[in-house]
């Protein structure tokens, strides 16, 4: 595959909602994986390309430093696009802070669509990492609203 076709289509990928693409072709197979959603033990690019020709990645995005990948964290995503809000209501606690040990089944935060208020449930167990999400902010259908350890 040559290098205009191999960067149409990291450029295609980066600018889309997709998240990966592995296309198969009679000189190999490319496979483009969004920064950020690298499976574990993949080698990391901007950009991850497998089956591609060493002097062909090198080309396209220089390497990321090695070192000890970070554990992957679990993540609870938003089940559909609204606004999101930390507590039951203005003023209120919020749902969850971060260190806060959570069951599945637990009421995490409220994400309003329509003007319905629908109260979101942890799908996974575990401990509070990080809010990715401040309140009021809008949110799209499968975006991390919260790592857990």
């Amino acid at each position: 595959m040559d290098l205009r076709k191999l960067k149409t289509l990291i450029d295609l990928v980066s600018e889309s909602n997709i998240s990966e693409l592995e296309i198969t072709e009679a000189e190999g197979k490319v496979r483009i994986v969004k920064a950020g959603l690298v499976a574990p033990g993949m080698m990391a690019y901007p950009m991850a390309m497998a089956g591609v020709a060493p002097a062909a990645v090198a080309a396209a995005a220089p390497l990321a430093a090695e070192s000890a990948p970070e554990p992957v964290a679990r993540v609870i995503k938003s089940p559909m696009v609204g606004t999101f809000y930390r507590s039951p209501s203005p003023g209120a606690k919020a749902f969850i802070d971060v260190g806060s040990t959570i069951k599945e089944g637990e009421p995490v935060c409220i994400i309003e669509a329509m003007k319905i208020m629908n109260e979101i449930e942890a799908d996974v167990s575990g401990t509070i990492r990080r809010v990715l999400c401040e309140n009021g902010q809008a949110v799209e259908f499968g975006q991390p609203l919260f790592e857990l350890e």
